[in-house]
């Protein structure tokens, strides 16, 4: 699943017009990175969450789209835009999304640049085999962010620590894996027909407290592309 929902205000004006993970990033929209490097590795059936001015995405990628050297890939959507007239946050557009994805996939959002990382199959293999219900990327503390999101354990389980807290090191690169059952206990039914909002860091940080969320570093190159100014670094 790549997250393309959100409105992008602070990428202001540029997102007035055009959805921010369409945005161009070395020729070509920020959220076709992580699609080709999923289709890379085998990874061709993807959905697309959308709502600001997602008929632009539909319209650009389609249903079925094949860049060079790589296997063609099926797209399907989740329109919360359409369906609900608003974004429903990470956990809820997911569960709006949970039907149409598989029992284990990923999730990265479509406004990160993460070149470099790799969605290899056997990451899913190792997840799936494991008691674990979320395998979450992290990388070190942007500038941006220096009092992190979360610290990991020796044994690569990652701990509910709060904002600047001894040991909170790592930031949410936004790349994930999950299970259906991390959502079974979110109040939410599969599908979430009543469209409602629901955000993803709070069941995050529930699992984490009940040692069902594990993770490790991820050490190559990583933007969150969240203003103006870093979208001009990327393309400098």
């Amino acid at each position: 699943m790549v997250l393309a929902a959100g409105r992008g205000e602070r990428m202001r004006p540029l997102t007035d017009a055009t959805p921010k993970p369409m945005l161009t990033v070395r020729g070509q929209p920020l959220m076709q990175w992580p699609m080709q490097a999923l289709a890379r590795e085998g990874f061709t059936r993807q959905l697309i969450n959308t709502a600001w001015l997602g008929e632009q995405i539909s319209a650009y990628f389609g249903q079925q789209v094949l860049w060079a050297g790589l296997p063609q890939v099926s797209l399907a959507y989740s329109h919360e835009g359409q369906d609900f007239g608003h974004a429903l946050e990470t956990a809820g557009g997911i569960v709006r999304a949970l039907p149409q994805l598989a029992d284990v996939f990923w999730v990265v959002a479509g406004d990160v640049f993460a070149p470099d990382f790799v969605f290899e199959a056997e990451a899913v293999r190792r997840f799936a085999a494991s008691d674990k219900l979320a395998h979450l990327w992290l990388v070190s503390n942007p500038a941006h962010n220096p009092g992190g999101d979360f610290g990991l354990s020796p044994a690569g389980e990652v701990l509910n620590l709060s904002k600047g807290a001894s040991g909170c090191d790592y930031t949410f690169s936004t790349i994930a894996l999950y299970k259906h059952t991390f959502f079974a206990d979110c109040g939410l039914p599969a599908g979430n027909p009543a469209g409602v909002a629901l955000a993803l860091a709070p069941l995050l940080r529930a699992a984490m407290d009940r040692g069902l969320v594990s993770g490790q570093v991820y050490a190559g190159a990583w933007t969150d592309v969240g203003t103006p100014e870093r979208l001009a670094q990327l393309n400098t």
